[in-house]
């Protein structure tokens, strides 16, 4: 590396480096005790009177505690942070998502608390879920047990009636109307049960609203992964069995993103579910 590469190289990780202390709002000692360095080296990295390169711990220090990449540091990319980023694995690809009892989404819903819970169900959100739905979702079949389905819904349910909590919901309008015809995975469902389902999502949506609020858009026009974004803390995409756990801010800044989007494309509002289940009830 010539003496020219060196100083740009410099120039531009102390240029990022501010940037990121100035996105943060940290101060340097701040900044410096949440990468795990001394405040005079955080200094003199961004003093502009020392053109060594920086060490290797404290970059890697300073991309795995801001979600950056190596490369953006240190000018060897042009990409921005969170493009940059985005391209990463996830933080972890765990199992055992279908299990509605889950001791991690426990223990996730409980870090969250105080913060806005972000929730796409694969079906009907856990919460509202009557015996009978359970019974018929999460039967033997799949190798749980109707305790541990409900156990889950009791959970979900506790959680959201904590008045510090604050948790949306969004889905297709389509799915909920699916459901109450009876339609693709319901189809074996009986009439009654589907009845009481939706007797108890109206009942619920009403009870919980303001701190829970489900809203419905149109699949005809958007799209909503199975997802759960935990505050600021983690967001997890579930695909079947398998879940993809992400801890990056710029992940979660996404993916929060895509659910506001979809919230502000909604055609059915929180305080419409109610009245909008009891319309479904007629065509049962």
């Amino acid at each position: 590396m010539t003496d020219y590469d060196r100083r740009t190289t410099v120039r531009l990780f102390r240029e990022r480096l501010q940037a990121l202390i100035n996105d943060l709002g940290d101060s340097q000692a701040a900044f410096a005790r949440r990468i795990g360095i001394d405040r005079s080296t955080l200094s003199q990295l961004l003093s502009g009177h020392d053109d060594r390169l920086p060490r290797a711990d404290t970059v890697a220090a300073v991309a795995q505690t801001c979600q950056v990449s190596a490369d953006w540091l240190l000018g060897l990319s042009q990409e921005t942070a969170a493009e940059e980023a985005i391209v990463g694995p996830p933080l972890e690809i765990a199992t055992g998502a279908a299990d509605p009892a889950n001791d991690r989404l426990r223990a996730w819903h409980a870090e969250a608390a105080g913060y806005k819970v972000r929730y796409a169900p694969t079906t009907l959100p856990d919460l509202l879920k009557t015996e009978a739905v359970n019974r018929y979702e999460f039967g033997d079949s799949r190798g749980l047990s109707l305790q541990a389905a409900e156990r889950g819904a009791f959970d979900r349910l506790a959680y959201s009636r904590r008045p510090e909590n604050d948790v949306e919901i969004v889905s297709s309008i389509q799915s909920l109307e699916s459901f109450a015809r009876g339609e693709g995975i319901w189809r074996g469902l009986a009439a009654a049960e589907r009845r009481e389902q939706i007797e108890r999502i109206a009942q619920l949506t009403d009870e919980l609203y303001p701190t829970l609020r489900w809203f419905l858009f149109d699949a005809r026009e958007r799209y909503a992964p199975p997802v759960t974004i935990f505050g600021p803390l983690r967001a997890v995409l579930y695909a079947g069995e398998v879940y993809f756990v992400f801890n990056s801010r710029d992940h979660i800044r996404l993916l929060t993103e895509h659910f506001d989007s979809l919230i502000r494309s909604a055609v059915i509002h929180p305080p419409e579910i109610p009245s909008f289940a009891t319309g479904l009830l007629r065509g049962l």
